[in-house]
């Protein structure tokens, strides 16, 4: 999932977790990474993560890729608005086909056979965007500039009108990644 480290922190858990990612792709195990999640993956199967050209928090289109593997992922869907909160991004390792991307950050998802790394965040609820708006009201603040910030109080005006559509989103994606637990 997400948090507020970079992958590029020097932080004795990282290595062991990239570690434990190659194992998971060696032995076919099924990853699945949000936001941090999908930058580890990408570090430890070769990606890069740096710093993204603008941080985006808040509610942002995502465009669907054009190839027949993000269409296995999203199924009809061409765009949504997902819920954004990262100032980095990460490169597709060898092997990953490109699946999402915005008007700020190219790489939004991509997918390694089994394996899905999001950018962006389908996992939202109503309560987890309250609590990083509580908690991350200094980023905000100092990250206001950008073209890609919401205030709160417009994040929290869509909600409504946004989440049962990214819980559609969430659904088709679980599902599609849940089929990769099947034996």
């Amino acid at each position: 999932m997400g948090g507020p480290m970079s992958v590029n922190d020097d932080l004795p858990w990282i290595p062991e977790a990239e570690n434990l990612i190659r194992d998971a792709v060696v032995q076919e195990v099924p990853l699945l990474g949000h936001c941090l999640g999908g930058q580890l993956i990408s570090k430890a199967l070769g990606g890069i993560v740096s710093r993204n050209p603008v941080k985006e928090i808040g509610w942002g289109e995502v465009r669907v890729a054009d190839n027949d593997i993000a269409r296995s992922w999203f199924g009809d869907t061409k765009n949504f608005q997902a819920f954004h909160w990262h100032g980095e991004t990460f490169t597709l390792p060898q092997g990953a086909t490109h699946l999402l991307s915005s008007a700020y950050c190219a790489n939004q998802a991509y997918a390694i056979g089994k394996n899905l790394a999001l950018q962006c965040h389908v996992e939202m609820t109503a309560e987890m965007i309250a609590a990083w708006c509580a908690a991350g009201a200094d980023e905000m603040a100092a990250s206001n500039a950008s073209p890609a910030v919401q205030p709160v109080d417009e994040m929290q005006r869509q909600i409504g009108g946004k989440l049962p559509r990214l819980y559609s989103v969430a659904t088709q994606l679980y599902g599609q990644w849940a089929k990769g637990l099947i034996p």
